[in-house]
Formats: C-alpha cells, structure tokens, sequence
C-alpha cells in the first residue's frame, strides 16, 4: 500500500515538474504580476534592436532619454523610453518633414511666397516675427523653425501646405502612424502646450532617424548657428552646435509642464549617434546631458558596414531562362553596431536559392544575407536580381534531348522499315 502510495506521489511530483517546466508563465503568472511595477512594451512596437552591453554605468538627469546609433538604428542607451511627456517644439521635426515631403513630389518649391495669415501672426511663443499680410519665401519659413523655432512659422507653412493648420495637424498624426510613432499624438504644429499632445523619447529618436535618413539636407539648416530676417537676428538654442564635436542638429523643446528638451545628433568617422533627453528640470542641463550619451556612443560602439548597397552575390543558376545564370546584389546597405573592439567578429552568412526558375525581374527580391555578430543574427539584407531574365522561347533541355533521341528512333525505325527484306511471293 505504502509502494503504491510512494509511486502515485513521485509519478505526481514529475507531471508537475514537466507542466512547470512546458507552461511556466500560466502557472506562475499571478506571482510575476505583483512584482511589475510598470506594464512592460512589446519590443515589435518599435523597429530598432536593442545592443546588449552593459550602459557603462551613465546615468541622465532627465525624466527620459536615449541614445540611438542614427545609421542602424540599434538603441545603445535607454532611460524610460516610453514615457508619455509633452513634446514642446519636438513637434517642429514633423512639421520640417512634412514641408520636405510636398518639396520632394513637387507640391511646393523653396522660392515660393506665402502670404501670412492673422493667425500664423498671432501664434504665442517663440517667433519668427513674420508680419501679418507680408510674403515669405518657403526657404526662409524653414530656416526660421529650424533655426529659431519660430511658432508663427510652423502655422503659416502649415497652412500653406493643408489650407489650414487643423487639416496640417491631421496629416502629421498620419505620418507619425505611417513612421510607426505609435506612441505620440499631436494638436499643433509647433508644439505649445495642448491637452492629449504626447510623445516618447523612443519616438522621438525614430522620427529623427528616418528624418535625416530621407531628407540629409535638412541638417544644413539645422545646424545653422543663428537667423536673422527682418533685422531681427536669432541664435540656435541647440548650443552643441558652437563645441566643434560633430553635432549637426536638431532640435530644442521646451514648456512648463514638461521641462527642457534636447534632440541632438552628431556626426563622426562615419558614425551618427541621435541622443533624446526629455524632460530636465533646467535649461543649463540638457545640452551636457546630450553631450553625454553622443560620447558615450562613440567611444564604445562601432557602426560597422558588413554589407555595401550593390555588393554581388552569386551567380545563381536560372533555369528555363534566356540567359543560364544571374548575380544577385544588395538592395540597401547592411550596417550593425557592436562594442568598440568587437568589429572583427561581424560576419555575413548568404542565404542563395540552389536555383532560380524564369522570368526574374531585374529588381526582384530572391535571397538575403544575415549579418551575424558572435552567432548572433543582428540584421538581414535584401538580395535582387541584377538583369531580367526572360523565359527562354526553347523548351528545357530534357525535352529538347527526349525529342532528338525520338526523332532519332523514329528515322531508325523508318529506315529498317522500307531496308527489311520484302517477303516472297508464290
């Protein structure tokens, strides 16, 4: 009886380990919860990779801040990146890539003139001091809320660009959900305080990003020094810009209710780090405590480019085509940051189909490369086909060889037939 009863236990005891061991978060779900004091984002929210390296024990005074590697878009630093905190006039970002998108399609050019309307002259805060009723060229709208971050120059382009600043406001919540800012809602186009106005430092960094990415011109008025239109000369208040250390935009921000702002990027080497600091509590701490995470990023970490837009990978055999075989090349360069010394450990592993069948698109997406760091897969990079391949006009060579020694059979035949001796007749 006691056997049984010892069997029964044991046999118990392993079905429980095995259920613990196959669903540990059911089981032990109410436990974990108690101990999270903040409900933790999924990391598909946002594109970037996080760099697993110890923060080299760096801190920031600010409410949030981050540091992103601006050419691969690995975070290298994070201090409550999906704090909710009222923008300021990191809303002027947006408004300068809206302005850059109509510029790009044509919609308007730097020398056109706008007339400003009362509203854009009336618009509290940090001004250009545009006059109501005069004409301003585009190029000089820019470089007054690049530069001084002129509120009035955000609601005339605005209006420019949409007939009003309402419907402006409306296309820049559409390209921050199409940028993937799902974290920020905006009211305005310049960045006074609104009520439900919010963004993340992690937004903040992804915006900046894809910004410089698309649009690297932008930085020649971002890091102008200062302004002057209509005898009225206004500095930067991104004071970076004066220390000679590669920064080269991009924008202040602040209000009362959430304190001082800096977004800076700097450039180095071949390097571009964006760093985010939300929230101080002081003017005079922001910029050190930028300064600080651009040199903790470039002192630490490399950008590292294992793959180069148009490298060849290949050839890869095409059957049933015009042409027996083709070379593949990368669409967009592949780029990974690792701690400083650990360059030499980037490798790239190619992923080429045995065979490919036609018609191929020239352009046509048909393998990747990974880019891997210590085993660790850090990126993949798209492989395309570098000619059309048209499908060949001759059937495949199997056909074509069955249909010669058919032929072939055929004549043999045929010819024994009218050769075979012809039988007698009596």
């Amino acid at each position: 009886m006691e056997s049984r009863l010892f069997k029964g236990i044991w046999v118990g005891a392993v079905i429980l380990a095995l259920l613990v061991a196959v669903f540990p978060d059911q089981i032990f779900s109410k436990t974990r919860k108690t101990f999270q004091t903040k409900p933790q984002r999924a990391e598909t929210q946002q594109a970037p990779r996080l760099v697993q390296a110890a923060q080299g024990g760096i801190w920031c005074d600010a409410q949030s801040a981050i540091l992103m590697d601006g050419l691969t878009g690995q975070i290298l630093y994070e201090q409550n990146p999906y704090l909710r905190i009222p923008p300021a006039s990191f809303v002027k970002v947006l408004t300068l890539y809206l302005a850059y998108d109509a510029l790009r399609a044509g919609q308007i050019k730097m020398d056109d003139w706008v007339t400003v309307s009362e509203k854009a002259w009336r618009t509290q805060g940090s001004k250009m001091f545009i006059k109501v009723g005069s004409r301003v060229k585009v190029e000089d709208l820019l470089k007054g809320i690049a530069v001084t971050s002129g509120n009035d120059a955000c609601v005339a382009i605005a209006e420019h660009l949409a007939g009003s600043e309402e419907v402006f406001v409306l296309k820049m919540n559409e390209k921050a959900r199409a940028l993937g800012l799902k974290d920020s809602q905006i009211k305005n186009s310049h960045g006074m305080p609104a009520e439900g106005q919010y963004t993340t430092a992690m937004d903040m960094a992804l915006l900046a990003q894809r910004y410089i990415e698309e649009y690297p011109e932008a930085l020649a008025l971002h890091s102008m020094t200062e302004f002057e239109y209509n005898g009225i000369r206004q500095g930067n208040r991104n004071t970076l810009l004066q220390k000679n250390i590669g920064v080269d935009g991009l924008k202040t921000g602040h209000v009362e209710e959430s304190g001082y702002h800096l977004l800076a990027t700097a450039k180095r080497d071949g390097q571009r780090m964006i760093a985010v600091v939300m929230g101080c509590d002081r003017m005079r701490k922001r910029a050190p405590e930028a300064e600080k995470l651009l040199e903790y990023g470039f002192r630490n970490f490399s950008t590292v480019e294992a793959v180069k837009k148009g490298d060849s990978f290949g050839p890869v055999k095409v059957r049933r085509g015009n042409l027996n075989q083709v070379v593949l090349t990368a669409a967009e360069p592949g780029r990974v940051t690792v701690a400083r010394g650990k360059e030499s450990a980037v490798t790239i592993d190619p992923k080429l189909p045995a065979f490919l069948v036609a018609p191929v698109q020239k352009g046509q997406l048909v393998a990747r490369v990974l880019i891997q760091n210590e085993g660790k897969v850090l990126r993949e990079v798209k492989l395309v086909s570098s000619a059309e391949v048209l499908k060949s006009i001759l059937p495949p060579w199997p056909v074509i060889l069955a249909g010669i020694v058919g032929i072939v059979l055929i004549g043999l035949f045929g010819f024994w037939w009218f050769r075979r001796p012809k039988p007698r007749k009596f």
